[in-house]
């Protein structure tokens, strides 16, 4: 018989529970997508094709590399508040809220299309966590998405510069 998980530990973080438990949701919620853009970020560096194969190889898989690094800082905010991160593939899959990496989008400007638009919804939504953090008081957990947003919006850059002439 399976026991249930416990979703929350006590700590002697200074921010009400109630706050506590919102931002571990929203943290949650940030994990998923992090996770779920690092996969496909992966995706599409295996699988480009094309001119451009070697740049965009090289750029997809150092972006995927900073988004990894943010899957665990998000996570380990969400536990040193005191919850429980919800990390594995199944729970990303189940929670995310980017769209899927379509499997046709191989060729190089057809993957730069499909890393762009989650790119940037990515950014969109931790653009929209930095305000929730700051309307639930945590100025540290704003600032970890701030800090992503910022990285967020230079590799949507990099990317997009594929597309503009």
């Amino acid at each position: 018989m399976a026991t249930k998980t416990k979703r929350s530990f006590d700590t002697r973080i200074d921010i009400p529970e109630e706050s506590r438990e919102k931002l571990v949701e929203l943290l949650n919620a940030r994990l998923a997508d992090s996770f779920d853009l690092y996969s496909q970020l992966k995706q599409a560096h295996w699988n480009v094709k094309g001119s451009d194969f070697i740049q965009l190889h090289v750029l997809y898989d150092d972006v995927a590399e900073r988004v990894l690094g943010y899957v665990d800082e998000i996570a380990e905010r969400a536990t040193a508040l005191g919850g429980l991160a919800l990390g594995t593939v199944r729970m990303a899959a189940d929670a995310t809220t980017l769209e899927e990496y379509p499997d046709d989008a191989v060729a190089g400007m057809d993957s730069v299309e499909a890393i762009a638009d989650r790119l940037a919804a990515y950014g969109e939504a931790v653009r929209t966590a930095i305000d929730k953090a700051g309307e639930l008081e945590d100025q540290d957990t704003a600032d970890l998405f701030t800090e992503v947003s910022r990285a967020i919006d230079k590799d949507l850059w990099f990317v997009e510069a594929h597309l503009q002439t």
